[in-house]
């Protein structure tokens, strides 16, 4: 099978390659799943397990990209709540070979059903933005009807999706970003942005959860803001400074098929939507995970049509 593949953790996106390699075998309770689109996190390749197993050993040439849609191709032993041919979308696990290739082996329980009116390319925007933002917001930062809450990067992957949870439930959402996302943050709910080249961050007043993608300094001056009781959630790095009475948590997402149902629920009702960019072919996965010239990316994720549109 066709793959993306690095093997130099010293050569960043230059050592990312089209490459072919043999088709993945299915541990018990795995489940193969054709990949239809696929997405990717940039910095994914600075992380320990894109290059290593559970237990430390190397793993090179190893396939990146964690979120996929597609149609699950075989079982494995002992598979159960899955069948062959159905439609799914989820994550692949973290230490082994990822979602940039046509077909890839994955735990059936970080997988959910894909009902058939979603595209594909849709779906495989979904996993790690949905789940950050909802854990986020509600399994670390508690949030409810009737509270703030700051959104960092709102017009982001994480914080676009964030800001449509928030105002679902009923809270009131300052969101922040560059100049340009202001329209973006706004449409999709905001009540109120921050400028944070412009504005004084210090001027949006207490909030009760402060949802941070941002981390460095933003994060630091963010804690000033939480009031009593309230949540500093991040998912940029440790927080070194905390709210003065409150709580600051760092995270890392977890799959969660519960979480994705209900996601992919709120998407065909129309209550949510992606932030969908780029969509590019697998070939054009290596070059997809650098930035443009200016050093900016895009708008919404990009994201990597594995099965050609209209293919059976």
């Amino acid at each position: 099978m066709q793959a993306v593949t690095v093997h130099d953790r010293d050569a960043g996106t230059g050592g990312l390659a089209l490459t072919e390699l043999p088709y993945p075998h299915a541990a018990e309770n795995d489940v193969i799943v054709r990949v239809h689109a696929a997405g990717f996190t940039r910095g994914e390749l600075s992380w320990p397990a894109t290059w290593t197993d559970r237990a430390g050993r190397d793993r090179t040439p190893s396939v990146p990209g964690h979120e996929l849609s597609g149609v699950v191709a075989e079982l494995g032993y002992g598979t159960t709540g899955l069948t062959v041919g159905q439609r799914v979308f989820g994550l692949a696990d973290w230490t082994r070979n990822g979602s940039l290739a046509e077909y890839a082996a994955v735990e059936a329980r970080n997988l959910a059903p894909l009902p058939a009116d979603v595209d594909h390319v849709v779906a495989a925007a979904l996993p790690v933005s949905g789940l950050t933002a909802w854990q986020g917001l509600f399994d670390h930062g508690r949030l409810t009807a009737g509270q703030t809450v700051l959104v960092h990067g709102a017009a982001g992957g994480v914080g676009s999706i964030a800001v449509q949870l928030a105002r679902e439930v009923g809270a009131r959402v300052i969101a922040t970003g560059r100049s340009a996302d202001r329209d973006t943050a706004l449409g999709l709910g905001a009540d109120a942005f921050v400028d944070l080249r412009a504005d004084r961050l210090e001027d949006t007043g207490g909030v009760d959860v402060v949802f941070d993608v941002i981390g460095g300094e933003i994060l630091d001056r963010s804690a000033a803001l939480v009031r009593p009781g309230g949540t500093l959630v991040t998912i940029a790095a440790p927080p070194t400074v905390g709210p003065e009475d409150g709580r600051a948590v760092f995270f890392v997402v977890e799959p969660d098929r519960a979480t994705l149902t209900g996601l992919v629920r709120r998407v065909r009702d129309g209550r949510l939507t992606p932030a969908v960019g780029e969509v590019r072919p697998l070939a054009e996965a290596p070059a997809a995970f650098a930035p443009g010239p200016s050093g900016r990316r895009g708008a919404g994720r990009t994201i990597i049509r594995v099965v050609p549109e209209g293919a059976a």
